[in-house]
């Protein structure tokens, strides 16, 4: 087996895929797990040059980081990868509650035990650039600082009202943040200004990457850092970084090309995003070829959810069964959120994603579907676990849609192994995704 240029642990599914497409679309092969995975999937993908492991951490409380990132950060150092990297999202969402990034580096920083942790944020390539440590990010076409965001500013969980990343973090660790700003990665002496840097107040390193030249600087910068320890954290932004600098090297060659898998006659999308973004995709696939099911997600997680979920999946097969494509959502936009009622219920959230994944596996199950959709980042992560999958590795990068490719799934169920799936952030894909999907469209 050929040295690992990197693993890493994603806070949720979609996000982990995210950075597998990032590495399979530039020719370094990947394969992401889902979960600490048996020595036997990991012999299946031994040619792999990145590991990943899905997690759920952007959800979940400190105690639980503290009880399971432990075991898998354990893992990952035992892979000796030059890079170990704690994928977070792009837009940062996060509170010292839920999806902690602060201690999720905390506990980082202490098993890989080094001084301090380097943090890139930025992806112009995901329309996300951090200038002077400060987040900003696209929304239809206009960059709106973070705390400022349409959606971002408004997260039924974790709004983000606060642009300063470096302030946004001291509410979630002690750990003192230095910023390499845009000045300090382009002067002269950068590697003496950053390494000045980190011994000043030793903890996060924040990189600025705003365009394309501060990338590689900081690309260059993550792989020098190395020496002082692997363990870095932050968006896809550190691949899209690292990729400059591993290509520089010959470490990786040139862009692999990909061939469409195909149209399907028939797809199935489960949705649990209230972003006005799925909204839009939603009705434009309502108007080219899918058929729509609300589901009331207090149904879902209520006392009789078994009930609801038959329902559900009774109405979708009965779609699928007339050569429609399906698709069953929770709301449709910001305006259909029931999140303030939902929390009232212990556990609700995660149960609502195993719910709408239960129902996708049957759909898949009964009809035999080849390909099928997650919408939502924090569904993703519970729901894609009902279907029984292992594994991913990237079948169809969409470059119209960076971040929610189309991946093809492992496991030991047979209707879903094999099962082509993509997973699908709420605020990430253009107005007709899903139809993209089913035809099987690059563009």
């Amino acid at each position: 087996m050929d040295k690992l240029l990197l693993s890493y642990y994603g806070d949720d599914f979609t996000g982990s895929t995210d950075v597998m497409e990032a590495l399979a679309s530039n020719g370094v092969e990947t394969a992401l797990f889902l979960g600490i995975p048996s020595d036997a999937m990991r012999e299946r993908f031994k040619s792999c040059r990145a590991i990943g492991i899905a997690g759920t951490s952007r959800s979940e409380t400190p105690e639980w980081m503290e009880a399971n990132l432990g075991p898998a950060f354990t893992l990952l150092k035992s892979l000796e990868a030059d890079i170990c990297h704690y994928k977070v999202c792009s837009t940062f969402d996060s509170s010292p509650k839920v999806g902690n990034i602060g201690k999720a580096i905390e506990i980082g920083k202490a098993l890989f035990g080094q001084p301090f942790v380097p943090v890139v944020v930025g992806a112009p390539q995901l329309k996300r650039y951090t200038v002077f440590g400060h987040l900003f990010a696209a929304y239809q076409g206009q960059v709106y600082r973070i705390d400022r965001h349409p959606v971002m500013s408004r997260h039924p969980v974790t709004p983000m009202d606060e642009a300063d990343l470096a302030v946004h973090l001291s509410r979630q660790t002690a750990l003192p943040v230095s910023v390499a700003d845009l000045a300090a990665l382009a002067s002269v002496g950068a590697d003496a200004v950053l390494d000045q840097l980190a011994a000043k107040a030793p903890g996060i390193l924040l990189l600025d990457v705003n365009s394309a030249t501060s990338q590689a600087a900081a690309g260059r910068q993550l792989w020098r850092l190395r020496q002082s320890g692997a363990f870095v954290a932050g968006s896809s932004g550190v691949e899209y970084a690292l990729l400059d600098a591993w290509r520089a090297e010959g470490l990786i060659g040139e862009r692999p090309q990909f061939t469409s898998p195909g149209k399907v006659d028939r797809l199935a999308v489960v949705s649990g995003s209230v972003s006005p973004t799925t909204e839009r995709q939603i009705r434009n696939a309502l108007e080219n070829g899918f058929d729509g099911v609300s589901l009331d997600p207090l149904a879902l997680v209520g006392e009789d959810g078994e009930r609801a979920i038959e329902g559900a999946v009774s109405r979708g097969i009965g779609i699928l069964k007339s050569g429609r494509s399906a698709i069953l959502y929770t709301a449709l936009g910001p305006g259909a959120d029931q999140g303030a009622d939902i929390d009232r219920l212990p556990d609700a959230r995660h149960r609502l994603g195993r719910a709408l994944g239960t129902i996708l596996r049957r759909l898949v199950d009964a009809e035999a579907l080849p390909r099928a959709v997650i919408a939502g980042g924090d569904t993703s992560s519970h729901a894609l676990k009902e279907l029984r999958v292992e594994a991913l590795t990237m079948l169809f990068p969409l470059p119209q849609t960076p971040g929610s490719p189309l991946c093809t799934a492992y496991g030991d169920h047979a209707p879903t192994n094999g099962l082509q799936i993509a997973l699908k952030g709420g605020q990430i894909g253009t107005d007709g995704y899903f139809a993209q999907l089913r035809d099987g469209r690059g563009e």
